[in-house]
């Protein structure tokens, strides 16, 4: 049960989907207002449970907790964005059924080893309001909605973009290696005026002069960082360099693992980055098969049994020295037939499951007997096969990937920001 709570918490401070009670202590404390956004509020309530996970998944992470205050002013920024992008979502007509829901509830229940009438069990057994753990997973899955959104609005990718990706990256050791990367940022407004910049810049100086007198910077990410991560230790995922902003990419090419930065300054503010982690990449070799294939469909001349019969009599033609081309220009069914039922170099993944899987059994010239898949009964042989360097097909990929990822990223960014600036927002937390 304990790794199930751990879980929780950690689930519910990351997402937002930790469920307030007060069935632990058995007090119930008058409630206040600690902040105002738009038409919504958060309760004094919520913000202390928020403040009780946070502190257990910070303890689960080692990280000493900032002072009181700083911690209450991260945790309730957080919060504050999420209530505010799930009321954009509902301004955008995001919708959740009851199918989706229970759809990612059996999965978190999957997740813990429990079928979800025991997971259900196991919350409310510790205090946890099922009902209320619902509608936060609800709003969840609205605010990815909602993000999708936005995202598929607003990015594109080119593939001059992705040729000049590559072009770039090919000049540059290491162009394929991931990093694992913290950051902490201190962040400029919209519109700032020069006392803005000025003195965001003045706290990032003070905060690289306590981490070279030896600060924690998980820690210290924590109780300084304006960035969305700040409250896992300013720790942004693993990245190719390529997907962070170009300003990051340049500094971490000259830094060693464990080695911070010196501030970066980028649209969003001044930012220190830490190299926490690097690890190689690789060449991707793949085993590809040529193979051809002979496909007849069930329907209203042939029954599935006639079909499997036609296709043995054809089989054993060819194994007895008929050639498979000719066969397969006079019998097969799809397009193929035209190239005597080549179907070209194919790579793992190309083919339908029930069709690899047939196509892997084989040895170079062996014929299958039938098989069916959902375009008919197919019986296929395997000419060749190869190793394959994909490697520039992955890069390729990859590349799209990582232009595509910076990019929502900075949108992401960008629209949160301008969330919270067209918001009416009052902060109350001196009533509590």
């Amino acid at each position: 049960m304990k790794s199930l709570l751990r879980a929780l918490i950690l689930l519910g401070t990351c997402c937002g989907w930790y469920v307030p009670t007060h069935a632990q202590s058995g007090v119930v404390p008058l409630d206040s207002i600690v902040a105002v956004i738009n038409d919504d509020v958060v309760l004094a309530s919520e913000l202390r449970e928020e403040l009780r996970a946070m502190r257990a998944q910070l303890r689960e992470r080692n990280i000493r907790p900032p002072e009181e205050s700083v911690l209450r002013k991260q945790v309730l920024d957080r919060m504050i964005s999420l209530r505010l992008q799930v009321q954009a979502a509902r301004i955008y007509g995001m919708r959740v059924s009851d199918d989706q829901l229970n759809a990612a509830l059996e999965d978190i229940a999957r997740q813990n080893k429990l079928s979800l009438r025991g997971f259900r069990d196991a919350l409310e057994a510790d205090g946890y309001k099922y009902a209320a753990f619902r509608e936060r997973i609800r709003s969840q899955i609205m605010v990815g909605q909602v993000r999708r959104r936005i995202v598929q609005s607003r990015v594109k990718v080119a593939d001059r973009e992705v040729q000049r990706y590559i072009e770039n990256e090919q000049l540059k050791d290491g162009a394929d290696d991931s990093v694992l990367v913290a950051q902490i940022l201190m962040e400029i407004p919209e519109g700032a005026s020069s006392g803005d910049i000025a003195e965001a810049r003045s706290r990032g100086e003070e905060v690289l002069e306590e981490l070279r007198q030896g600060g924690d910077f998980g820690e210290m990410a924590v109780a300084y960082s304006d960035g969305r991560n700040a409250l896992d230790g300013g720790k942004i995922g693993w990245r190719t360099v390529d997907e962070l902003p170009a300003a990051f990419g340049d500094a971490l090419s000259a830094m060693k693992v464990g080695e911070y930065s010196s501030l970066i300054r980028t649209p969003n503010g001044f930012h220190i980055v830490k190299l926490v982690q690097k690890r190689a990449g690789e060449r991707h070799v793949v085993q590809q098969t040529r193979a051809r294939h002979i496909v007849i469909a069930p329907g209203e001349f042939a029954n599935e049994e006639e079909v499997v019969k036609r296709l043995e009599t054809l089989r054993e033609r060819i194994v007895n020295g008929v050639e498979f081309g000719r066969i397969a220009r006079a019998h097969s069914e799809d397009r193929a037939a035209l190239r005597n039922g080549d179907l070209g170099w194919v790579s793992p993944g190309d083919m339908v499951p029930a069709f690899e899987r047939q196509m892997d059994l084989l040895d170079e010239s062996e014929v299958s007997t039938p098989f069916r898949t959902q375009f008919g009964w197919h019986i296929v042989q395997v000419v060749e096969r190869r190793d394959f360097d994909s490697t520039d097909v992955v890069r390729k990929q990859r590349a799209r990937e990582a232009i595509s990822k910076r990019k929502e990223s900075e949108e992401i960014q960008t629209w949160l920001r301008q969330l919270r600036d067209e918001a009416y927002v009052e902060l109350r937390l001196e009533e509590d």
